[in-house]
């Protein structure tokens, strides 16, 4: 069992990513960041985190997409400006599927939403500085057990909503 914490579209936040990385960073095996942190990669507050380039990114020298693999999964990690998200997920789901990834990380669009789609679960865990349709502002750990992947969301503050919660069946 692996635990894996994501965020995207921190914005300039320093502090508040330093402050998710010590609350977790002891339970967790990989922090991602999906993009728009507007930070340099030699920034000590990205430091630890698996981060790509968000449309918002204009230096950092981050790669535009990411593949890493935990507990036997394939996660693919991009901010999604270049896959056209905020329309479709179309696009993102067949790089997914020519990389063979098992789940697809992404923001842009900082909408928390999760769903599985031909058996890549696609997460994207809303913005913890400007979220859109909810006023929480969100990130999530996905804790991958054998053929089951759990999601737990959390605010900024640490509250873990627990109505948000999913489970999902993804053999692997």
């Amino acid at each position: 069992m692996s635990k894996v914490l994501v965020v995207s579209d921190s914005h300039g936040f320093t502090k508040e990513l330093e402050v998710l990385r010590e609350r977790h960073i002891n339970e967790v095996d990989l922090m991602i960041h999906c993009g728009d942190s507007q930070l340099m990669a030699d920034d000590k507050a990205i430091n630890g985190y698996l981060t790509v380039m968000g449309n918002c990114d204009f230096t950092g020298g981050y790669p535009l997409d990411t593949i890493t693999e935990v507990a036997g999964r394939k996660i693919f990690v991009t901010h999604g400006h270049r896959y056209n998200v905020k329309s479709t997920l179309m696009n993102l789901k067949y790089k997914a599927e020519e990389v063979g990834a098992d789940i697809a990380c992404f923001g842009h669009s900082h909408i928390l939403g999760a769903e599985v789609i031909g058996g890549t679960l696609f997460l994207n865990p809303g913005s913890i500085r400007m979220p859109r349709e909810r006023i929480e502002r969100t990130y999530v750990i996905l804790e991958l057990i054998d053929e089951k992947i759990k999601m737990t969301v959390y605010e900024l503050n640490g509250r873990e909503l627990t109505d948000l919660a999913r489970e999902f069946d993804l053999p692997k």
